[in-house]
C-alpha cells in the first residue's frame, strides 16, 4: 500500500547526487511526491534525464562529477538560476569497491576518496554558500555507512572515506552552528541497501529472504528505507538535529558490539 504524499518538503529545492540510480533515486522520487523541486546530480546522464523527464517540471538534471570544483560551482549556479535558491543538500554520490588493507592498491585508496571524501567536501563547501544567506535554512544530508562506525574488513578505502564524511559532517554542523547560520548536517549510516552497487559486489543474494518484512535479522534495507530517513531530515520535522549520526542497520552494530565484534 503506497502512502498519500503529505507534502512534507513543499517548494524546497532539494540537489541529490548520485540522483540516477539506488538510493539517489529513491530519495529523488520521494521527496519530488512530497512537493519538493529536485536537482538531480550525476554523471549518468541518460539515466538523469529519464528520471527528470519521468518527475517533470520540477525536476532538473545536471552533469556532475562530485569531484570537479568547477562542476560544482556549475551545478549549483544552474540550480540558482532555473529555482532561485537551494534548501537541501543530500550528499549521496558514492563508490564502493571491495578491497582490505593488504589487497588495496593506493590507486584504489585515491580513486574512492576522490568522490567519497572530495566530493562531499566540495558539496558541502558551495553548498552552504548557497544556503546560508537563505532565511529558510537549509540542511545538509551526508550518506555516510555502518562502515565509519564500525569498520568493513573487505572495504578498507571506503570504511576511511565514510569515516571522513562523518567527521566532516560534525565540523560542518559546529561550523554553522557557531556562525549563526540556519543550516544542519546531519549523517545517515546505512549497512547493506538493495541497490545496483551492492548486487554487483555480491550477487546471489536474495532480497526477499534478506528483507525485513520476512526476516527480523536482515541486513539489508531498501532503497526507500533510506529516501524515508532522507525525507525527514530534509523537513522543518528535523529542524533540531543537527550533527547526528543515524544509523539504519537494524541493530547491526550494536549487535556486534554485545556479541565481542567491532564491525558489521
Amino acid at each position: 500500500m503506497t502512502a498519500t504524499p503529505m507534502k512534507r518538503v513543499q517548494d524546497k529545492v532539494v540537489l541529490i547526487t548520485g540522483a540516477a540510480s539506488g538510493v539517489g533515486k529513491a530519495d529523488a522520487l520521494l521527496l519530488a511526491a512530497e512537493g519538493a523541486r529536485v536537482v538531480l546530480a550525476d554523471i549518468d546522464r541518460d539515466a538523469g534525464q529519464a528520471l527528470a523527464a519521468e518527475i517533470g517540471a520540477n525536476a532538473l538534471f545536471i552533469e556532475l562529477d562530485v569531484a570537479e570544483e568547477v562542476q560544482w560551482r556549475r551545478a549549483i549556479a544552474q540550480t540558482l538560476e532555473r529555482f532561485g535558491r537551494l534548501d537541501v543538500l543530500v550528499n549521496n554520490a558514492a563508490i564502493c569497491p571491495l578491497g582490505t588493507i593488504e589487497e588495496a592498491s593506493l590507486a584504489q585508496w585515491r580513486t574512492v576518496q576522490r568522490v567519497n571524501a572530495d566530493g562531499y567536501f566540495l558539496g558541502c563547501k558551495y553548498g552552504l554558500a548557497a544556503m546560508k544567506d537563505n532565511p529558510r535554512g537549509g540542511s545538509i544530508i551526508m550518506m555516510s555507512s555502518i562502515a565509519a562506525l564500525g569498520g568493513l574488513p573487505p572495504m578498507c578505502a571506503y570504511s576511511a572515506s565514510k569515516g571522513a564524511v562523518t567527521a566532516l559532517t560534525r565540523s560542518v554542523a559546529v561550523h554553522c552552528k557557531s556562525s549563526g547560520y540556519r543550516i544542519r548536517c546531519n549523517s545517515i549510516h546505512p549497512d547493506g541497501i538493495w541497490t545496483p552497487m551492492t548486487q554487483a559486489l555480491v550477487p546471489g543474494l536474495d532480497p526477499v529472504a534478506l528483507g525485513i518484512a520476512d526476516n527480523p535479522m536482515a541486513r539489508m534495507c531498501m532503497p526507500e528505507d533510506v529516501a524515508n530517513l532522507v525525507l525527514f531530515l530534509a523537513s522543518d520535522e528535523s529542524r533540531f538535529i543537527n550533527g547526528a549520526e543515524l544509523r539504519i542497520d537494524n541493530a547491526q552494530l550494536i549487535s556486534g558490539i554485545a556479541a565481542g565484534t567491532t564491525h558489521p
